[in-house]
């Protein structure tokens, strides 16, 4: 069995804000959520999140993914271990980590897992030119951890130690809970350190070894803005430089934003100042150029899209959006669409190989192929209650500056002509004409100007 015991009871007051430390955001997701998806990827059996500080914040972002222990009042990294009791008495091992540590990968914490197998403790470890005040790790001549000195109560000699403690640990989950009632708070901040069960594990002659982590920056706290801004980049250069070894070209990968959950196929382009957000699916030889957000929406092959916004939506093959565009709430473009600049689609279907270049809201529609819109459309779905529906099938021809007030119906290549209100149904090859008969007065317009 896999546990994980996640500590997120802190303040965080060098932060600086009244939101819950671990709810603040490294690229549009909160550190708590880093931690605990990972987690979830990797088949961890049960997670407890010690939660403290603003603890409901937590509680209604993760609803029921893990399990929740309140450690109230808040007295030390032990003393929060010791609230996880819905992990007492169960067997294999349990990960221990912070929720202000979003960066550590799935597979460190893996790696973690396997390393322990068979032993009784593992600690993650770093190794620093410069290990300034950390804990330092001190091993015996087999390469044993015997204890984790903080920086205050280490010698001259220990102080000399570049491997240090990141806080982070496997352990096997029945000689946790057998020991953790040896913790003591016999020290100056009346507190209980996880720390103390490395040197108590090593007293009983179990088996305790460090991993070194490559990168220190995988382990990294956030404990402030600074730290915040520092995650997010470090992440952010992560996810680009895997898409571009993946075959995934960026005009300015620092200027690009992408979630960590986004796929992106091969040949595709992003230039500056776009950002593909959680639940995106972009294919092939796509050109996403400026100024373009894409959230939670499926893009297929060969597109080209400008300066729009396409959310919770999907774009099929060969199609051209933008500038400006907005397709939004379950919208979809089938393949040879373009849609041009301030076109918004809403809880709409486009049909093959059709055309809407501009100035135009098309909502709640079910469009068919090869129909052309005039600039300046509008589909009238709402009366102010209720919202319904408008259906133009294939060949329909829609003119400039008309209004289809919905519910209504448009047939196969009927035309609507420009200027027209329809509020009825026009049946397959009609003409719609719906707009009173034009009246010039002579000298009107000069007496209108001289007013």
């Amino acid at each position: 069995m896999k546990s994980a015991i996640v500590l997120a009871a802190g303040k965080g007051t060098r932060m600086k804000s009244s939101k819950n430390k671990v709810m603040h955001e490294v690229l549009g997701k909160p550190m708590i959520g880093h931690v605990v998806d990972r987690l979830s990827s990797i088949d961890v059996d049960e997670v407890v999140m010690v939660v403290g500080h603003q603890a409901s914040a937590i509680q209604d972002y993760l609803k029921d993914r893990v399990i929740y222990a309140m450690q109230e009042p808040q007295q030390g990294t032990g003393h929060a271990v010791m609230q996880a009791t819905a992990l007492e008495g169960k067997s294999g091992d349990t990960l221990i980590l912070y929720g202000d540590c979003p960066l550590i990968s799935v597979e460190t914490m893996k790696t973690m897992f396997e390393h322990n197998q068979g032993k009784a403790l593992t600690v993650l470890t770093a190794v620093l030119e410069d290990p300034a005040q950390y804990g330092r790790i001190v091993r015996d001549e087999q390469g044993n951890i015997l204890k984790i000195v903080e920086f205050k109560d280490a010698s001259d000699e220990e102080r000399k130690i570049k491997e240090i403690n990141t806080g982070i640990y496997c352990v096997s989950n029945e000689l946790l809970f057998k020991h953790l009632a040896d913790l003591t708070n016999d020290n100056v901040q009346k507190e209980y350190y996880l720390t103390d069960l490395v040197e108590i594990f090593a007293k009983h002659r179990y088996d305790v070894q460090g991993l070194v982590v490559e990168d220190i920056n995988e382990v990294m706290g956030v404990n402030d803005r600074f730290d915040l801004l520092k995650a997010s980049n470090w992440l952010q250069n992560k996810i680009n430089t895997r898409l571009m070894q993946e075959g995934v070209t960026f005009i300015d990968p620092k200027a690009t934003y992408v979630d960590e959950d986004v796929v992106i196929g091969e040949d595709t382009i992003l230039y500056p100042n776009v950002y593909i957000t959680s639940g995106s699916i972009l294919g092939k030889r796509n050109e996403i150029l400026p100024n373009t957000i894409i959230h939670n929406s499926q893009i297929g092959d060969d597109n080209v899209i400008d300066s729009s916004r396409i959310m919770d939506s999907r774009i099929d093959n060969d199609v051209t959006v933008g500038p400006f565009a907005h397709l939004r709430n379950g919208t979809v473009i089938e393949s040879k669409n373009r849609i041009g600049n301030f076109v918004e689609f809403k809880n709409s279907r486009l049909g093959f190989d059709s055309r809407c270049a501009h100035l135009t809201y098309v909502g709640d529609a079910d469009v068919g192929s090869k129909v052309n819109f005039g600039c300046g459309v509008v589909t009238v779905n709402y009366d102010g209650k209720n919202k319904f529906k408008t259906i133009i099938k294939d060949g329909a021809f829609i003119g400039s500056n008309v209004n289809l007030i919905a519910p209504i119906t448009v047939g196969e290549n009927a035309v609507v002509a420009a200027g027209t209100t329809a509020n009825k149904d026009v049946l397959d090859g009609e003409m719609a004409i719906g707009r009173s008969r034009q009246e010039n007065k002579v000298g009107y317009g000069l007496k209108y100007k001289k007013k």
